[in-house]
């Protein structure tokens, strides 16, 4: 006989109020100093630019936590009709509360909270009895999003004693940033399907997370009108916060009934704490929380780019914000930034930089956490808000072709001293082993792409075509190093090692110097000035 479970009872004292209570830990800029406060004294210290980071926030719950925080700021100050953030802790409870008048008594800012009531994150589920459902969790890292079973990387269920901002963190991340995982666990609004990811990228300046914040906060305010006319939001009265709504695990909203900020849920889950300790009840769902499949993650996010020709949220690949998708997202027309990306307005020597952030997701795993972080000079911010985007599209376009035909030509000859010197290129074997020797090259010129591609742009006039030739110049010397240092893994006798190594060698040098269409014109012009030079000097010496 199965064993009876026990209710949750409705009169259930509310637990872990972030309202009222120290829960959130954050260590200061002045110092590193360790803190601990309530939500409301959070944002007032985030308005203050008084917060450096969160030392129990993990590396993937970065960007769900940094856009709760703004979304709720933009929404507490929307509703209050105020343009600009409060420094005072009461200023802030008084709003937070005023967004859910129907529980005056924090009941939506609780961890703990009446199964029939709302908690935070956690929609009210009348009567059921969250402790029937099959899923329990002792540890907070289990509720998160990451699919860890595996216990590779990052091992699973360790977070065993927790504390509240643990579980806040794990909560707001599955809540926020989780996708499809078999069949009752659907994903959230703001990507492009199940298995695709919620990005976060903007522009902020550089400095702690305070700056970002304020930021964030007054571009959602500025926007919020044009985000709900473009994307078919409710420009008013719509859900907001979508954990206040009672949810069976049946009915779907409506994209068109949401607010533009709408902060969502994706999954049905109740925190409890039966002897002092949290744990989470979680179920399935019949359908997803939002109905907005057709939408492809197309839903207004401030953080979220769009591809252009598709219409499609962002799904970044394992290769994360590499600098090729980077060089698009912040000079290419491919897509069509969200309401954080803001280059103008900012004073003039304030230091910015673009900011990248998601993790990838795959079908039933997941494929690491990627952050970015690019300077954007001042030079290249005006270039990049005076029209000339195209200007500095076209510069990073180039050095990209660049890199790719540096790449197969140091690709070739790598293929040309393992097959001893011979022409095999359909050994699949000498090919695979060509890529894992090239990919090191192009690896370590992502790593230095944008200081380059920077230095071109802070170039002036035929001053640009120098430092694209030196640059030129050093990224063949820096292909010919690996390929010398692939000697050591070519043949082994003498002979064809020889040989191997002084065909590989020529091949390369051959592909800078010429060939039918030369992929480095540049190069060609440069060394053919140097055989001239060469031959003069060698002409005046004879005749002297």
């Amino acid at each position: 006989m199965r064993a009876q479970v026990p209710e949750i009872p409705a009169t259930a004292v509310l637990l872990w109020n972030l309202l009222d209570e120290p829960l959130i830990r954050w260590r200061s800029t002045d110092g590193g100093a360790l803190h601990s406060t309530s939500l409301p004294q959070l944002l007032a210290a985030m308005a203050a630019n008084e917060v450096r980071d969160f030392p129990a926030l993990r590396p993937h719950q970065r960007h769900p936590w940094h856009a709760f925080l703004v979304q709720l700021g933009a929404i507490a100050l929307h509703h209050a009709q105020q343009s600009q953030p409060w420094h005072s802790a009461a200023d802030w409870r008084a709003a937070l509360l005023a967004l859910t008048p129907n529980d005056p008594d924090g009941a939506p800012w609780c961890l703990v909270a009446p199964a029939d009531r709302p908690a935070l994150l956690q929609a009210p589920v009348p009567g059921e009895n969250p402790a029937a459902w099959s899923n329990l969790l002792h540890a907070a890292d289990a509720l998160d999003m990451l699919v860890t079973s595996k216990n590779h990387d990052l091992k699973a269920a360790r977070a065993c004693h927790a504390q509240a901002d643990d579980w806040l963190f794990a909560l707001l991340s599955l809540q926020t940033q989780e996708g499809f995982l078999g069949a009752g666990n659907y994903g959230i609004s703001r990507m492009n399907g199940g298995f695709a990811s919620r990005p976060g990228v903007g522009v902020a300046a550089v400095g702690a997370w305070g700056l970002r914040w304020q930021s964030d906060v007054a571009s959602l305010l500025q926007q919020r009108e044009r985000i709900a006319s473009e994307y078919g939001l409710a420009p008013t009265g719509g859900h907001v916060l979508l954990w206040l709504l009672p949810w069976s695990g049946t009915d779907a909203l409506a994209l068109q009934a949401l607010d533009p900020l709408y902060i969502e849920i994706c999954r049905r889950v109740r925190l409890a704490a039966p002897q002092g300790r949290i744990q989470a009840h979680v179920t399935g769902s019949k359908v997803a929380r939002i109905a907005a499949k057709d939408s492809n993650g197309v839903t207004g996010d401030a953080w979220t780019p769009i591809e252009t020709a598709k219409a499609k949220a962002l799904t970044l690949s394992r290769n994360g914000f590499d600098y090729k998708l980077m060089s698009e997202l912040i000079a290419g027309d491919g897509y069509t930034l969200g309401a954080a990306w803001r280059l103008d307005g900012w004073p003039q020597n304030t230091p910015l930089q673009a900011i990248a952030q998601a993790t990838v997701r795959g079908q039933g795993k997941t494929e690491g956490y990627h952050e970015r972080r690019v300077p954007i000079s001042p030079k290249l911010r005006r270039l990049l808000t005076s029209g000339q985007r195209p200007l500095v599209a076209n510069l990073a376009k180039k050095r990209i072709q660049a890199i790719a035909d540096m790449r197969k030509l140091l690709w070739i000859s790598l293929s040309l001293l393992f097959a001893n010197g011979e022409n095999d290129s359909g050994n699949d074997a000498i090919s695979h082993r060509a890529s894992r020797f090239a990919q090191p090259f192009e690896q370590h010129e992502d790593t230095r792409f944008f200081d380059d591609l920077a230095h071109h742009v802070e170039a002036e006039g035929a001053q640009q075509e120098t430092v694209y030739l030196q640059w030129l110049l050093g990224l063949a010397e820096r292909a010919e190093a690996v390929l010398q240092h692939a000697f050591v893994a070519g043949p082994r006798s003498g002979m064809q090692r020889y040989k191997a190594q002084s065909a590989a060698l020529s091949r390369f040098h051959a592909g800078l110097r010429g060939g039918k269409k030369p992929p480095f014109p540049e190069l060609v012009s440069h060394y053919a000035q140097q055989r001239t030079a060469r031959s003069f000097v060698s002409e005046g010496e004879v005749r002297a």
